[in-house]
């Protein structure tokens, strides 16, 4: 597979919008090591995960952009003659999303529209492959989540990433654009975003341990939880982008490692040697949008392109404390 994918991208024009944040840049330096031509597109919204650190080792080998995907006039002229979008850019603050329902609504609804239309216009052939989210599932009926599972988001920002979803969708169907969507579910790996605690229990389990401190767990710690560390979700990405057809289909991310919130921070703490782990519990904000356990069934996936995870949750963590204790000022 890995071969195959080489030949698909060797030469291959390649855009990642939100190529600065955690996976876009991962993405970005496989992209890269394949031999593609890359043009990186970020706005470098504040708290988004945007770091220019992100792509030191490959700076000089990538086109980056400072561009809104609004901006129709410069992504007219940046998607023209692109093979294969990959399209990140996004806020996942889920608490954020609840306090400025309105920007995210600009970040993660509006702009992946404006980025669809200048597709529609000035190249309808490039391959679209779009970041969704579980997140869009909400609190699961059964588990695990597959995706003919109903969408009831808890959160503005499960809504917005689902209407942007179903937009691609529809520019699939009504126009003949080539798009798929990847719900990813908790990734974790080397350039997560722990500068602060907005975005998701790892990151803020990563610094925590790195800093030493007590993690707090709230309820019981019972909540189960699917994870994917970061080589794995690029994988799924190239895998979806390597010339095959796309027809607007939807494909959840997983893993047959289902591990509860609370045997997550033992592990981290373990693995770590540093931290202390506290139940408490749950702040209101976050019991209103607190979905309870989750894990997804990415079986389909696994038979249409043969993806499945290959970094175990154990090693992951091992990697990703590793290299924060060394990178660490690059982030906080």
């Amino acid at each position: 597979m890995i071969e195959q994918r080489e030949n698909a991208y060797r030469g291959c024009r390649a855009m990642v919008t939100g190529g600065l944040g955690f996976i876009g840049s991962n993405l970005a330096r496989s992209l890269v090591h394949l031999e593609a031509q890359v043009t990186i597109v970020d706005s470098l919204v504040p708290g988004c995960g945007a770091n220019r650190w992100n792509i030191h080792d490959i700076r000089s080998q990538v086109d980056l952009q400072e561009v809104d995907l609004q901006d129709s006039e410069a992504m007219s002229r940046l998607v023209r003659g692109q093979d294969c979008i990959f399209n990140l850019a996004g806020q996942v603050s889920h608490i954020d999303s609840m306090t400025k329902p309105l920007e995210d609504l600009e970040i993660n609804c509006r702009s992946h529209l404006s980025l669809l239309e200048v597709c529609r216009r000035e190249n309808p052939t490039a391959r679209i492959i779009y970041a969704g989210t579980r997140q869009q599932y909400g609190r699961p009926l059964r588990l695990p989540v597959d995706e003919n599972h109903p969408n009831n988001p808890m959160d503005v920002n499960g809504i917005n990433k689902m209407a942007a979803e179903w937009y691609h969708r529809l520019y699939h169907e009504v126009y003949g654009l080539q798009t798929c969507s990847l719900r990813l579910t908790n990734t974790f790996g080397p350039g997560i975003l722990i500068k602060h605690s907005r975005q998701g229990f790892i990151s803020v389990f990563i610094r925590r341990v790195l800093d030493d401190e007590t993690i707090q767990v709230f309820g019981d710690g019972s909540q189960l939880r699917d994870f994917n560390y970061v080589s794995d979700v690029v994988s799924a990405f190239l895998m979806a982008g390597d010339g095959r057809e796309l027809g607007g289909e939807t494909y959840n991310l997983g893993s047959t490692e289902v591990l509860s919130v609370l045997q997550i921070a033992e592990m981290m703490v373990r693995i770590g040697g540093r931290g202390r782990i506290e139940v408490v519990p749950f702040p209101d904000e976050r019991k209103r949008i607190d979905i309870g356990s989750y894990y997804g069934n990415f079986e389909k996936i696994r038979k249409e392109f043969g993806w499945e995870p290959k970094v175990s949750v154990e090693e992951g963590i091992r990697h990703t404390l590793t290299f924060f204790q060394k990178y660490g000022e690059h982030y906080l």
